[in-house]
């Protein structure tokens, strides 16, 4: 199979890249690095099913050569990350809604499977955990910025299934609940990464608000094993799907956690909601998925627990530390099309690979 991964080059994309060409298959990447990094693909340069693009989704005449390409398309290009999120409004709208739009409307025309990678940020303020895929969306106050993401990942949502239902393009929506692990940056808010560099650094843990809030976190290799799982099912197509642990924990919690696996001596200290994002800022008490229906389709459960969740990503900090690498987005590859090994083109002799535009623009961020 030929897949086509949109925001390839972040976070959960550079690892679904690994799982894909570890089973046979062709991978091409398309990613700006907004929030994304070469580092987290340069491993995969030299493998001769691997290719990708460095360019925005906005290019039309691109993503259609890619799409054409492919035979399925993971689309997990968005804008995350709580602090972008509050910092830039429009940013995130536009990004998630134009980018699905277009991918969209250019797979509808060859019926191209499209997985759409969306988020439990969807389930807003509901209290009715755990949250099940039929269940209620509560949104807050459009004046108050948080919320601005969540409903634009849930207009996606809406397009996706739109699509099959009213053209047949093959369709399917996972809403992904904290993933974290190797790779996952701090820098746009993730929590367990944010911890472990300030644990090693022997900094403040800063616990936003009281730290009674909870959350679940799945490792990304369980998370890479449902997407794979659910697109290669045909009863997957019109249906959305949570991805996520029930393994719960508070994040004050989670702060004792880290700082005693790290042996670190940092302090936890509590910074308000207010000093943290914006005034007014409003947050998610729990969040625990019902994962019975992805359990159903395709015998999907987590497998990796928090413990072990949270010693990989300690290992990866420090072994970032080690060698000297960033572990922040890299952003300095030029806007070009780059290609490893066999350039891409669907496996038929005589295809060229597609050029990709000029400009670089800030809109596909993980």
């Amino acid at each position: 199979m030929n897949y086509l991964i949109t925001g390839g080059a972040g976070f959960i994309g550079s690892h679904l890249a690994e799982a894909l060409l570890a089973d046979g298959h062709r991978v091409m990447v398309i990613d700006n690095l907004s929030t994304g990094s070469i580092r987290n693909i340069a491993h995969l340069r030299g493998h001769d099913r691997f290719a990708y693009v460095i360019d925005t989704m906005m290019n039309a005449p691109l993503l259609a050569e890619l799409v054409d390409e492919a035979d399925a398309v993971f689309h997990l290009a968005a804008a995350v990350g709580v602090c972008l999120i509050v910092e830039s409004p429009v940013h995130t709208i536009e990004t998630n809604i134009r980018c699905t739009e277009l991918l969209l409307e250019i797979a509808e025309k060859k019926k191209k499977k499209v997985l759409v990678a969306s988020t439990s940020e969807v389930y807003g303020k509901s209290t009715s955990v755990p949250f099940r895929e039929d269940g209620d969306l509560v949104m807050g106050a459009t004046t108050r910025g948080r919320w601005s993401y969540a409903c634009s990942k849930a207009i996606d949502e809406f397009l996706a299934i739109a699509y099959w239902r009213e053209r047949r393009l093959p369709t399917v929506v996972v809403r992904l609940f904290n993933t974290v692990g190797p790779r996952q940056t701090g820098q746009y808010g993730m929590v367990i990464p944010r911890f472990v560099q300030q644990a090693l650094d022997g900094k403040p843990i800063t616990v936003f608000g009281d730290g009674t809030q909870s959350r679940c976190f799945t490792h990304v290799a369980d998370t890479v094993r449902a997407l794979t799982g659910i697109m290669d099912v045909d009863s997957s197509v019109g249906q959305v799907f949570n991805v996520g642990s029930s393994d719960e924990i508070t994040i004050l919690d989670l702060a004792h956690r880290i700082r005693e696996l790290t042996d670190s001596s940092s302090e936890i200290v509590f910074v308000p909601y207010a000093v943290a994002y914006e005034e007014n800022f409003e947050d998610m008490q729990r969040r625990v998925p019902s994962t019975e229906k992805i359990q159903q389709a395709i015998g999907w459960r987590p497998q990796i627990g928090l413990d072990a969740l949270l010693a990989s990503v300690i290992q990866y900090h420090r072994d970032v530390r080690s060698d000297g690498r960033a572990s922040t987005a890299d952003m300095a590859p030029r806007p070009a099309l780059i290609h490893a090994g066999r350039p891409w083109n669907g496996g038929r002799a005589g295809a060229h690979p597609p050029r990709a535009s000029a400009e670089l623009t800030p809109d596909v961020p993980r």
